[in-house]
């Protein structure tokens, strides 16, 4: 007797858990969004990238033209160092090697502080970006939003909405 209770109690038990699964499969609303694709193509990003842009802008064309002008003095020092007297050569290599050590600074100084702000604009964009997802996923009900993965079905995938929405907020 205890035999026939396991074989149709067994089959009962696993018959609840298929039929519950795919129940619980629906109520799950999942999302996906391409970060990298919303950074790359919202206006928001954009802004911020034409606003580093023009803020960097003139102090970049100073340093390619400091970098020009220094190329042009070696092509002359080339040409006319070796009819220079030895001091006035030595001399002038000391100026160009100056030259050249300023430039190298400024254009260091530039990379870093370019790097700089265009974090801290990413970060405020991410940020942003976070809030906008937060809002989303509370307002449409999502249990889960994903930012990273091989593959996204066009189903889920909520980036031009997302990406609507963070361009739209201020």
């Amino acid at each position: 007797m205890f035999s026939f209770a396991r074989r149709a109690i067994l089959p009962l038990l696993m018959g609840v858990a298929l039929l519950a699964g795919p129940a619980m499969a629906q109520a799950t609303k999942i999302g996906a969004i391409n970060v990298e694709k919303i950074l790359r193509e919202s206006s928001t990003a954009k802004a911020v990238s034409t606003k580093l842009e023009q803020d960097f802008s003139k102090r970049e064309r100073d340093i390619r033209s400091a970098a020009e002008q220094f190329r042009a003095a070696v092509e002359k020092f080339e040409k006319e160092g070796p009819t220079m007297a030895e001091t006035q050569r030595a001399t002038r290599q000391r100026q160009l090697a100056e030259q050249e050590r300023d430039i190298q600074r400024r254009q260091r100084d530039f990379q870093e502080e370019l790097n700089l702000r265009r974090n801290e604009a990413l970060q405020q964009v991410v940020e942003k970006l976070n809030r906008v997802v937060r809002q989303i996923a509370e307002s449409d009900k999502y249990d889960l939003i994903v930012s990273e993965a091989y593959y996204i079905n066009p189903r889920v995938d909520i980036t031009d909405k997302v990406m609507s929405a963070l361009d739209s907020a201020k």
